[in-house]
């Protein structure tokens, strides 16, 4: 290497250098090169766009607009109406299973123990209640009324579920022999300014003629309820025993908000309106005057229209998705799409006025060509100066990083030649890097030197570290496989739990996320008739999980065994563990007491999941209902607890969050629709067949993914003491 004005020629500093200037004159140049023919071929680019743009611009935006408002408006219109289809569709759903129960209690009526249903009390206003309207004129009095009054009055529950759905206005059961068993909240609405209950004839009304017409479940035509004066429809099904009209089971569904929708969506380019199968308008936004409800008396339905094209396009609607037609309707030419809605009958149809859509377009070509004029100065103008600019950057840049590459050479080779031959000279011996003054450059080149050094330091303490770091894994691995023996043996583990007990079956399995979980399930006997049932989801994972488990385990035992009903045994469990609770850990539970040879039972939800039902010869189904807060959360709980009952061949399937929480490797939950479908591949299997079919359904979701929260799973078969 020679030396010249005091560069080392030859080596780094050299290197440096010329790799800095040659690196400079080639992107400069290529940017050169590059921006000059850009340049050129984009001002002839410009020109030349500028005219086909012009030429092209309206019908371009047309098209675009034109496409814009087909694919928004069939998209929407085919959306509303699935979205209305669907809630008419579980109505329908809710109203056959409600007509089966109810063909089922009155086919045989010996099989079930009935319930007493009184008149409407106006003290129970606004809380849900079932009651009973019996139709003036005709007498209800007879045993076999009476009994058939009282196996509907046993479906209180279903009603009362119906009841809280959403649309849903009221639940009735009606007898052709003149009572109406109905579920709501306004007892003292069945009642006139004189305080009589209102006259209400059964056999008069059209969805009682309709659903016996129809031998299926009907939907009414729009009417107004008796008893609210609400926009309504009903949606009912006809009972029949032995061939003969024993019931029409029903939901009345409120459709004031569904008009209030429709009412909003009147825009400056068009709305939706709904159509019934006759072709009247049912709903419309006021202030147009192409779809407006009408009465059959006050003129014919739009099928009978005389304009053609419009009959055929409600025709069309009415049987499926039409997709977007022009169709002139006074002088106007108008956008439409229909959907049908063939759970009700109806059809929902979107309409955008043709001229106000395309408006934009005109606005569009203005704002182009004053865009275009502007943009074109501005660039003439910058190209100039970008030139030169361009040359005056080259010849700075280049000069500038010549000097700083000398300046920056020096200090970078000098320090790196020191530390460079420092290592070598040690990289034959177990001495360590040590930092010396000439390396303190108070850059990068003196933290690599005080790495060196650090790591020289730190080589010889990791391998010890790492000797002692094993030993103590092996310790703690030890500990924990110990741990989650221990935690395993803590619950019921041993199936058939009662081999002796044929009035019920029960199997149950927990599987942990990590070595030692915080969940636990546990059952026993309270005495030969009661049995107690629990799940539970302690907070966090461990070995602290597993000793909060353990403990709330052992507390939930002893008050229940102390005879403390679920509730109170949850209040006394959440006094004892808040004291202290320096972790804040607190625990979910799911706790019921089964009377086994009535199937009566008591149970209460402490932040727990929704519990799972299936009855005999039926399917599994979630009951949701409102929770209590977890266990140990804060001081003075009252916890809530309901009674339920158990028939023979019904099941309960409880668990934890686990299970709808198992994770793909796409990040996509198991949840309760697929935890349903497993559960209902084999509906009337043994309690280990269910948790086994669970069990394999997010193995086959999971395909691998690691597992990051405890499964644990309860399953309780109800035999009852006649078939054991």
């Amino acid at each position: 290497m020679k030396k010249i004005f005091g560069i080392s020629f030859g080596g780094v500093e050299h290197k440096i250098l010329n790799l800095v200037i040659f690196t400079v004159i080639i992107v400069s140049s290529v940017f050169s090169v590059i921006a000059y023919v850009h340049n050129r071929r984009l001002q002839e680019l410009v020109a030349k766009s500028n005219r086909e743009q012009k030429e092209s611009i309206t019908r371009l935006s047309s098209e675009t607009i034109d496409n814009i408002v087909r694919n928004g408006t069939a998209s929407n219109t085919a959306l509303y109406a699935y979205i209305v289809d669907d809630a008419f569709h579980d109505v329908k759903n809710q109203v056959a299973m409600l007509g089966k129960y109810a063909q089922n209690l009155l086919s045989h009526p010996g099989d079930f123990k009935g319930k007493d249903v009184q008149l409407p009390a106006k003290s129970s206003n606004g809380e849900i209640s079932i009651q009973l309207i019996p139709t003036k004129g005709m007498d209800i009095s007879g045993q076999e009324v009476q009994q058939k009054i009282s196996l509907i009055g046993s479906m209180d529950d279903m009603m009362t579920t119906l009841y809280g759905f959403e649309m849903v206005s009221s639940c009735f059961v009606a007898l052709p022999e003149g009572a109406l068993i109905l579920a709501d909240d306004d007892p003292a609405g069945k009642y006139d300014e004189n305080g009589e209950l209102c006259d209400f004839v059964l056999t008069s009304r059209p969805w009682y003629d309709g659903a016996v017409d129809s031998d299926d479940v009907y939907f009414s035509d729009i009417s107004i309820d008796t008893f609210s004066g609400s926009v309504t429809v009903v949606c009912a099904v006809p009972v029949f025993v032995n061939g003969k009209l024993a019931a029409i089971c029903g939901v009345d569904v409120f459709l004031n908000d569904m008009n209030a929708f429709i009412q909003s969506s009147k825009q400056e380019s068009g709305f939706l309106c709904m159509v019934n199968g006759d072709g009247h308008v049912i709903f419309a936004p006021e202030g147009q005057d192409i779809f407006v409800p009408k009465t059959e008396e006050e003129a014919e339905g739009i099928t009978k229209s005389n304009n053609e094209n419009l009959a055929t396009f409600v025709k069309d609607a009415l049987q499926e998705k039409t997709g977007i037609r022009e169709i002139r309707v006074d002088n106007r030419i108008y956008y439409m799409m229909g959907a049908p809605m063939k759970t009700v009958g109806w059809a929902m149809v979107s309409v955008v006025e043709k001229d106000v859509a395309l408006r934009a377009s005109t606005m569009m070509e203005d704002s182009y060509n004053k865009i275009s004029e502007s943009i074109a100065k501005e660039y003439n103008d910058s190209l100039k100066s970008a030139k030169r600019m361009q040359i005056i950057l080259f010849v700075c840049t280049l000069l500038l990083l010549t000097a700083l590459t000398v300046l920056i050479g020096k200090r970078i080779v000098n320090p790196l030649n020191g530390i460079t031959k420092r290592i070598a000279e040690l990289k034959e011996t177990k001495e360590q890097f040590v930092m010396k003054d000439e390396f303190r450059t108070g850059d990068e080149i003196e933290i690599l030197a005080e790495s060196f050094a650090d790591i020289s330091a730190r080589t010889a303490l990791y391998i010890e570290e790492v000797k002692r770091i094993t030993g103590e894994r092996e310790r703690m691995e030890a500990e924990l496989s110990m741990a989650t023996t221990i935690q395993a043996s803590q619950v019921p583990h041993l199936f058939p739990a009662f081999p002796d007990r044929k009035d019920f079956d029960i199997y149950a399995t927990m599987t942990p996320a990590k070595q030692v979980g915080g969940d636990f399930y546990d059952f026993f006997l309270l005495d030969d008739d009661h049995i107690a049932l629990v799940m539970a989801d302690v907070s966090g994972k461990g070995v602290p999980a597993a000793l909060f488990m353990m403990v709330s385990k052992i507390l939930i035992r002893n008050r229940l065994q102390s005879g403390d009903t679920p509730s109170q045994a949850l209040a006394n469990v959440n006094t004892q563990l808040l004291e202290g609770n320096d972790t804040a850990m607190f625990v979910t539970v799911w706790l019921a007491v089964l009377e086994i040879s009535t199937g009566k039972g008591v149970a209460a939800n402490a932040g727990h999941e929704h519990p799972v039902i299936c009855r005999n010869n039926g399917t599994y189904e979630l009951v949701e209902y409102r929770h209590s807060p977890a266990v140990a959360t804060f001081e003075g709980i009252n916890f809530r607890q309901h009674d339920f009952r158990l028939y023979p061949g019904d099941r309960i399937f409880v668990y934890t969050d686990g299970v709808p929480e198992a994770t793909n490797d796409v990040d996509e939950l198991f949840g309760t629709d697929r935890m349903l479908e497993a559960l209902n591949k084999k509906p009337d299997g043994n309690p280990m067949e269910v948790i086994e079919n669970v069990q394999a359904g997010i193995n086959e979701f999971v395909n691998g993914a690691e597992q990051f929260d405890d499964i644990t799973m309860l399953s309780f078969q109800y035999i009852g003491p006649e078939k054991s």
